[in-house]
């Protein structure tokens, strides 16, 4: 159970920086995950006055607002669009619509959480955190460092022409996953992440990656079985270590397949 005493809806992110240095606020986001866990609030920090609940689109880049909802980043027609839906297929399983929409892209990503759909997917794209004092930050770093008191303000993700690719497996349609897998190609890079080890997602990146749409299915499971050995897996009331490592294999393959020949079986 969560118990606070105030809601403090700050007018600046300066003024939200320093509310949270004291290690009894915390920043809501959505107030979805966070009111899963057992704590006590001195001042809950609300973002929701500052603007940052949109997705702008340039030609370079999408930047999204770190108060965005999970529900906006599904229906966004252009990251669909941009990266072959692969976003709306991370997000679309997250428990429910009405859950979609009060949970924060920010939230989700700031919390590095084990399960998070969003986290493995978008480490697979060319993604960056932007921190109120840290500055741009790689996704990928930033889901290897330890938690601070900085404030998450948005995230950026660019369009670089990658194709995309996600993959989960959930024991029922809106639990948490008990593998998910993410594989992005640019030219002769491969980016791959895989989360719900049950640890947290990580990047993968193999350079010189020569698998094409003529490439056979036996390299493309080679490939994958490599993909799958360079993670460590745990197990929990959801799965054991050796079936999420079984299905770490099978989604890496299908993804890669999908982005190899637009098929994943």
């Amino acid at each position: 159970m969560v118990s606070i005493e105030r809601f403090v809806r700050v007018k600046s992110l300066a003024e939200a920086y320093e509310l949270n240095q004291e290690r009894m606020n915390t920043v809501l986001g959505g107030f979805m995950w966070l009111k899963m866990g057992n704590r006590k609030i001195e001042n809950a920090i609300d973002l929701s006055g500052l603007s940052l609940d949109t997705i702008e689109e340039t030609g370079e880049e999408f930047s999204i607002g770190c108060m965005c909802s999970l529900r906006t980043l599904e229906l966004h027609e252009g990251l669909h669009h941009a990266f072959q839906g692969v976003i709306r297929e991370a997000v679309h399983h997250i428990v429910g619509v009405q859950f979609r929409n009060g949970a924060t892209v920010g939230g989700s990503v700031y919390g590095r959480f084990g399960f998070s759909d969003v986290l493995t997917c978008l480490l697979a794209l060319d993604c960056y955190v932007e921190l109120y004092k840290g500055g741009i930050v790689p996704l990928h770093k930033f889901a290897t460092m330890k938690s601070d008191n900085d404030i998450l303000v948005r995230i950026h993700i660019k369009k670089d022409g990658r194709k995309a690719s996600y993959q989960s497996q959930r024991i029922t349609r809106t639990d948490f996953p008990i593998i998910a897998a993410a594989a992005a190609k640019k030219d002769n890079t491969l980016f791959i992440s895989i989360g719900a080890r049950p640890g947290k997602a990580s990047l993968l990146i193999k350079d010189d990656c020569l698998l094409d749409e003529n490439s056979a299915d036996d390299e493309i499971a080679a490939l994958a079985e490599w993909a799958r050995d360079q993670y460590k897996y745990g197990s929990d009331i959801r799965a054991g270590q050796e079936y999420r490592r079984h299905l770490a294999f099978v989604y890496v393959k299908r993804a890669l397949q999908e982005i190899l020949r637009g098929v994943t079986a």
